[in-house]
């Protein structure tokens, strides 16, 4: 089955790719981020794929040696709709410099208390893509894992993430697709079955197509390098990745250096 809670609907503008709903659905289930058998049992399972395809991906482009203490030391992160933190804090262990921004104060305080209990580094801020783009701002790398199918707008909240990103630097996104298959797994199995989520989480018409995805980051200069399937074995109660993209998909894009 395949499932995603998203990082809550990452924004918080008053025109903008907010959605106030999706705010308000994550807000009320913020205290149970960090229990692996809570209400975000699915990020829990999905996050080891999550973290080893951004690990892996990410030594490869800048040349880090996984095998080394802090490996990615000196290099500036941004995770956008960091919910609670289960992403921004092994990376931040891994020597990234994070940030993470959320819509919700209520995730970014469960945030907050959990890298200060883990001793781990993390900035939080309440802030939105496109005003960070706004304001200039650029990270070697940018994140948006399980939060486009939660914006209001897609398009304006990917030409702003893809604007947060530095010349050389890499964007990965992880969401899911708008198929057939994602609705019977993604909505009917991992809400109304399994139960795994809300009912309501996911709105098959917000999911977005690779293609899609890719075209919204295209006119920022972004460059999508792979796209790999996340899939759902119930037997093993485990995730891993494959070239099945009909439900869960990460996607990788990078931005070419500055020409001299």
């Amino acid at each position: 089955m395949a499932a995603s809670m998203g990082g809550s609907a990452t924004q918080h503008s008053d025109v903008g790719t907010v959605d106030p709903a999706e705010v308000e659905r994550f807000a009320r289930i913020a205290r149970t981020w960090w229990q692996p058998e809570g209400e975000f049992r699915p990020l829990h399972k999905l996050n080891p794929v999550r973290l080893a395809f951004i690990r892996d991906r990410l030594a490869a482009r800048f040349g880090r040696d996984i095998r080394r203490p802090r490996p990615f030391a000196g290099l500036r992160l941004l995770d956008i709709g960091c919910g609670g933190g289960l992403v921004s804090e092994p990376l931040a262990r891994l020597g990234f410099s994070v940030t993470g921004i959320d819509a919700g104060e209520e995730m970014l305080d469960v945030a907050r208390a959990h890298a200060a209990e883990s001793g781990v580094a993390v900035e939080y801020r309440r802030a939105t893509a496109e005003d960070l783009a706004a304001a200039g701002e650029q990270w070697d790398v940018v994140l948006a894992l399980e939060v486009v199918e939660h914006v209001a707008s897609p398009e304006l909240f990917l030409a702003a993430a893809a604007r947060l990103v530095r010349p050389g630097g890499a964007f990965i996104a992880a969401t899911i697709n708008r198929t057939p298959k994602a609705f019977v797994f993604a909505i009917l199995g991992a809400e109304y079955v399994l139960r795994w989520l809300p009912r309501g989480t996911h709105r098959w018409n917000k999911f977005l197509r690779p293609s899609e995805l890719a075209q919204g980051l295209r006119p920022q200069g972004l460059a999508v390098q792979e796209v790999r399937g996340m899939v759902y074995n119930p037997l093993a109660d485990r995730w891993s990745l494959g070239g099945d993209l009909d439900v869960n998909y990460l996607l990788f894009a990078v931005k070419a250096p500055e020409a001299g």
